[in-house]
């Protein structure tokens, strides 16, 4: 029996692909290790998203090859489609298989091992000219509580500064009764809650045939039915998305959690311009107003971009201004990173690398205020809190989880167990990150 071993880096996409990876192993023979341990076989699915995420593909190979130099490393993902041709001279990586192709990674694996050559197109496919969804599954995750479900692929909306259409192709949904089988499936082995996750999930549905209006809005009122379903998060959404029918739709689903990543990227219209992200600032904000109308204090997260070339002190200080209006739950902060083959690469005005660490400080530490004074909102309130891990706080024993909210609540570990849904009331702060539940 040979050992595999696999490592992710990236988004929540990655995460469900690397889950289903290991299983398609699992089903073949191979015995699932932790990636510190000597393997026969290391599975890095790469990242590409910035030029820190190339970079730590790269180490996670040569890792890996050093860590049992008689192993063969299998280079995965979007690293792959952005740097195949590097990745072919390099030692790091024994065999590349690029995004819609890791279906195929126990035959690659095996014609490997049997010595027999392979062409190009059975590992590596032109992403751009797919309209395959590739058709991975997962029958358990490695999480006892949450499962991530991937629903969506690609994305088609090319941004000036993002790689990724460049390195997923273009949007490939997969088919509801598909989702909703694998659904039931985790649900009936004790999953609570899932996470619906796309490289594009607001585009769900827009590459059916014409006479199949299937919508990512009717995947969730499919999904809401599943019986023993308790909970179903989002992953993150286009602002364009958010309309008063889709808000009011949504409000009415019993496992809604009202947690909604709204992706913003710059508070400047100009600087959005830039970006070609097809949105204007007040669109954004009238979003987060139709949420709060529809939905008790929802937790609002974005993502934020500064030092985007040309950015002005001015345009920055828009973005101070807007982030601060809407206040937010968690605010993610980025430093532009220079990307080859996009157009942002090519504009001018790239900013100093000094001034991009300014400016995400003083947003991280705005972020770091409203997060606090979100959590603190819910003090005296009832709130229901799905348990997930063992913490250990000053000394005392806790189970922690997290709210409808995704606001992280602990209970006396010798109150609950792991695995369940508790009520009480969120009493106090035991840290700035972490609400004590008591009185359930």
């Amino acid at each position: 029996m040979r050992k595999a071993a696999l490592h992710n880096l990236g988004c929540k996409v990655n995460y469900y692909e690397t889950e289903a990876m290991a299983q398609l192993l699992e089903e073949a023979g191979y015995e699932i290790v932790p990636f510190e341990e000597a393997a026969d076989v290391y599975i890095i699915n790469t990242c590409s998203v910035t030029n820190i995420a190339d970079r730590k593909s790269r180490q996670m190979l040569h890792r890996a090859k050093k860590r049992n130099p008689d192993s063969v490393v299998v280079a995965a993902g979007c690293y792959v489609q952005a740097a195949g041709e590097k990745l072919r001279q390099d030692s790091g990586a024994d065999i590349i298989i690029g995004n819609n192709r890791k279906t195929d990674l126990v035959k690659i694996l095996e014609n490997h091992f049997a010595g027999r050559e392979m062409k190009q197109e059975e590992y590596l496919v032109n992403i751009g000219q797919t309209h395959e969804y590739e058709k991975l599954g997962i029958k358990k995750v490695s999480e006892h509580t949450r499962a991530f479900i991937k629903v969506q692929d690609g994305c088609s909306q090319f941004c000036s500064y993002c790689i990724i259409p460049f390195t997923r192709g273009r949007i490939r949904s997969r088919r509801p009764e598909e989702v909703a089988e694998e659904v039931k499936t985790l649900v009936a082995l004790g999953y609570e809650e899932i996470v619906l996750t796309g490289i594009h999930l607001s585009s769900y549905g827009m590459d059916f045939p014409e006479n199949d209006s299937e919508t990512l809005l009717g995947l969730m009122m499919r999904l809401d039915e599943i019986k023993g379903l308790k909970r179903m998060r989002l992953g993150s959404l286009e602002p364009r998305i958010i309309t008063e029918d889709f808000v009011k739709a949504l409000a009415q689903l019993r496992t809604i959690c009202p947690h909604f990543h709204l992706s913003l990227q710059s508070g400047s219209d100009e600087v959005l311009r830039r970006m070609n992200r097809r949105y204007t600032k007040e669109e954004y904000k009238k979003g987060c107003q139709l949420l709060r109308k529809q939905f008790e204090n929802p937790a609002i997260t974005t993502d934020v971009i500064v030092g985007f070339p040309g950015e002005t002190q001015k345009e920055f200080e828009e973005t101070v201004q807007f982030v601060e209006d809407i206040q937010f739950y968690e605010m993610h902060v980025f430093k532009y990173s220079k990307r080859e083959g996009t157009r942002a690469a090519k504009m001018e005005g790239q900013i100093e690398e000094a001034v991009k660490s300014s400016r995400s400080e003083v947003l991280l530490t705005i972020g770091a205020g409203m997060s606090e004074q979100y959590r603190r909102s819910f003090l005296g309130k009832a709130r229901e809190v799905l348990l997930e891990e063992k913490m250990v706080i000053d000394g005392t024993e806790y189970l922690t989880g997290y709210t409808r909210e995704y606001v992280k609540a602990a209970v006396l570990q010798n109150a609950e167990k792991k695995g369940s849904t508790v009520k009480g009331i969120l009493k106090r702060m035991l840290t700035a990150e972490i609400v004590m539940l008591e009185g359930f």
